[in-house]
């Protein structure tokens, strides 16, 4: 399948404020002296690889609420998390860039991380960048249970509760012509279904949240996971089901196939599995009817090629 691209509106740094600047290249501890904007992603904003004037590389991300207001929020989230995890990602070297620092000037809010090198996974997926992907989960998963008392992360349930609603959304509204026959065949028995999701997703992991290449980078001979403003606590199977469907639809492995890979995803309840599955693939398959989302203008595509390959896994497990 040929998937949409995974991108936001990119700002280019020469483009963001002078002030705005300046506070960042205060979190860096230097004046920037060069910047790279990187591709994939959501946030409509900043993401640069950047060289400072002492010699030091940094990764900035920044936003403005008045192009996107979730994002200045979710980068807030972001470093909130990173702080916390800070000492664990040192001890163990766990797969996570640590956190520089930040920095607020106006509706800017920006985030400064180690530069964790490398690119992201060749796609379609290479499988040996797939066993390197798969193998970061599993340090994390081991890592993170429990997830440390300190991380300021809600449960899976409180996180993507009022998110995690598609079917019964689309089951509550006139029928839709857009909605595929198979969904709109079993609207009712998937809406049924998804309603039981977070009692089965609930756990003691610390979760990424959003698992998906753009968040990962290969480097040094293994994968990097970053971005994490959508970390939570559940069970440790979460991040599988919501990495395997973007594999799929991105020349990887059939998803039943990615989890049978891993400890986390051969441990986990059928059961358990297949009411997650239902809540995420109608969460796309809702979410991309919806119109377009300010600043990011590939989100609508992407949502619907990863709903119809969720939908396909779906469709297998009933």
């Amino acid at each position: 399948m040929s998937a949409p691209p995974a991108e936001g509106a990119r700002t280019a740094w020469r483009d963001v404020p002078p002030q705005v600047r300046r506070e960042i290249e205060r979190a860096c501890g230097a004046p920037v002296t060069w910047a790279e904007t990187q591709p994939g992603g959501f946030s409509p904003g900043v993401a640069a690889r950047v060289r400072c004037a002492d010699g030091s590389r940094w990764f900035v991300k920044a936003a403005s609420a008045g192009v996107n207001p979730e994002s200045p929020r979710l980068h807030r989230q972001e470093a909130r998390v990173l702080a916390a995890l800070d000492p664990l990602i040192a001890a163990r070297r766990l797969p996570v860039p640590r956190l520089r620092g930040t920095a607020q000037a106006g509706p800017w809010f920006a985030l400064v991380t180690a530069d964790a090198g490398g690119r992201q996974p060749a796609l379609p997926w290479r499988d040996e960048e797939l066993t390197l992907a798969l193998a970061a989960a599993g340090e994390l998963t081991e890592a993170l249970t429990p997830a440390p008392a300190a991380a300021p992360v809600p449960g899976i349930g409180e996180l993507l509760g009022a998110a995690f609603t598609g079917w019964r959304t689309l089951a509550g509204r006139p029928p839709d012509a857009r909605l595929d026959p198979w969904s709109r065949a079993r609207l009712s028995d998937l809406a049924a279904l998804e309603a039981t999701w977070a009692g089965c997703a609930a756990g003691g992991t610390l979760l990424h949240g959003d698992l998906r290449a753009d968040n990962m980078l290969v480097s040094g001979g293994r994968v990097m996971v970053v971005d994490w403003p959508h970390a939570c606590r559940g069970a440790a199977f979460a991040d599988l089901v919501f990495l395997a469907p973007s594999v799929a639809m991105q020349g990887g492995p059939p998803p039943a196939r990615l989890l049978a890979r891993t400890q986390a995803g051969q441990d986990a309840s059928p059961a358990a599995v297949r009411a997650l599955v239902c809540a995420l693939a109608g969460y796309f398959t809702q979410r991309s009817l919806e119109p377009p989302s300010p600043g990011l203008p590939t989100l609508r595509a992407f949502q619907s090629a990863q709903g119809e390959a969720a939908r396909r896994w779906l469709a297998e497990l009933l």
